[in-house]
């Protein structure tokens, strides 16, 4: 995701993050009615409700919402990509109605504290996954996206977008897609990536920081930010399914990537090649660790391959593998520093009858 210039701070560059982009209307409101007229009016604007059945659905809860929610006014959701807007029970009817066939795997009382959380994620290839998976859950309240680079077609061999999402920025891609999801989950993106000046903004208050970025550089910038802060770092890496987890709010002086590389830091990478950085990644892998077409592939990259090959199944598990992590975090049953391989193709490959 990020590269080490984007991780420098540049004279005249500006670092500002963004709300999701869609606007959130109180139906009881007569300020807020004006402008669904307003919208409404637009050419082109397309209307949905399907309110009724949302609150029959809801009403239909066993046990029984409370009057609080059943009377909770409705809101209407601008999607201003979508040129819609849509009818919407409001934030608490919407969140018990959707989320209740989490239960019980996550209780009601764990659910709601779900929503303290606050959950950065850095890259977003792999992290979209990852942060879409984290919101259909529900497992946190606030979303943090960072990344600078834009959807390109070849993405969308592991990307759940689309081919109306090129050349948007991941971060808006990824916000728009949890918003069609959740409007009401707060999502703030960084579309200029984890930078110098971005990096406080990004860090502080965050409960998890995930990454997902492809630069060494910034894996360690990332992970020096997180380790100041006491902040667990959570890394989930497709081929394997490698599952990294550092406790930096139990362990404050933890070597930064499991101490792999010994005690190099960010700044430490400054005047050296892509070549010299190539061995120290290979390091952090563990080589005789890799899949047999990955180990295959590696010597083909930059010569009959563009890049490393990811698949669309191994990050969509990365997803489901990280939110397991932060669910466990919500639970208040967090896993210790260190790492494990969920490697389906293992587990495949020992199916038997019985």
């Amino acid at each position: 995701m990020t590269t080490a210039e984007h991780l420098l701070e540049r004279p005249n560059e500006k670092s500002e993050s963004h709300v999701s982009e869609h606007r959130i209307l109180n139906s009881a409101l007569e300020s807020d009615i004006a402008t669904v007229e307003e919208l409404a009016a637009l050419p082109g604007m397309r209307i949905l409700d399907a309110s009724q059945n949302q609150l029959e659905s809801l009403m239909g809860l066993l046990p029984s919402p409370s009057a609080e929610v059943l009377d909770e006014p409705q809101r209407w959701i601008h999607y201003p990509w979508r040129n819609s807007l849509v009818k919407l029970l409001g934030p608490k009817g919407f969140r018990t109605l959707r989320l209740d066939r989490n239960r019980n795997k996550i209780t009601l009382s764990e659910q709601e504290r779900m929503t303290e959380l606050r959950v950065g994620v850095v890259g977003l290839s792999v992290g979209h996954a990852v942060a879409h998976t984290i919101a259909i859950e529900g497992l946190c309240g606030e979303l943090r996206l960072a990344d600078f680079d834009v959807l390109d077609l070849s993405n969308l061999n592991r990307v759940p977008a689309s081919v109306f999402d090129l050349d948007i920025n991941k971060t808006t891609v990824a916000a728009r897609r949890i918003a069609e999801l959740d409007p009401y989950l707060t999502v703030v993106t960084h579309p200029e990536g984890l930078i110098a000046s971005s990096m406080d903004t990004f860090m502080d208050g965050l409960d998890i920081v995930i990454d997902e970025c492809d630069s060494l550089d910034a894996k360690l910038t990332l992970r020096e930010a997180a380790r100041s802060r006491g902040i667990p770092v959570l890394m989930e890496t497709s081929d394997g399914g490698i599952l990294d987890v550092e406790r930096f709010d139990l362990e404050p002086t933890r070597p930064l990537l499991h101490g792999l590389l010994g005690d190099l830091d960010a700044r430490s990478l400054a005047d050296i090649t892509p070549e010299q950085k190539a061995p120290m990644a290979a390091r952090i892998l563990d080589p005789t660790k890799l899949t047999p077409r990955m180990l295959a592939s590696l010597p083909e990259i930059g010569v009959s391959l563009s890049t490393w090959p990811q698949l669309g199944s191994d990050v969509a598990l990365g997803g489901a593998s990280v939110a397991a992590v932060v669910r466990a975090f919500g639970l208040g049953t967090p896993p210790p520093s260190g790492r494990v391989r969920i490697n389906l193709e293992t587990h495949i490959s020992a199916i038997v009858d019985f």
